[in-house]
């Protein structure tokens, strides 16, 4: 069977963690009352990809792609695809710098 490497494409993504307000993550409480009292375990936040609704956890990564489409990607699996395209610190909304691995 023939092997394939991925092209080297940038793409933005951020960590998402419960409670974080990122563009393209939606909580369904906004939507519903019945998910008021759930958690992101229980499937309470989800981001609309191009093959319909995935479920978000906290320690996500939430990738925009080539097309501006987006869609969760586990921490563990965007360590091993991904790395760091520029390396300058860049600011968290605190004013704090954040650099490769924090």
């Amino acid at each position: 069977m023939p092997k394939y490497r991925k092209k080297p494409v940038e793409i933005e993504a951020v960590q998402w963690f419960e409670g974080d307000q990122v563009e393209g993550v939606q909580d369904l409480a906004t939507l519903s009352e019945t998910w008021y009292s759930k958690t992101a375990a229980d499937g309470r936040y989800v981001v609309n990809t191009l093959e319909g609704m995935m479920k978000v956890s906290p320690g996500d990564w939430i990738i925009t792609g080539v097309q501006g489409e987006r869609y969760p990607c586990k921490p563990d699996i965007f360590e091993l695809t991904y790395e760091l395209a520029d390396p300058t610190p860049v600011q968290s909304d605190t004013g704090e710098g954040i650099k490769d691995g924090d």
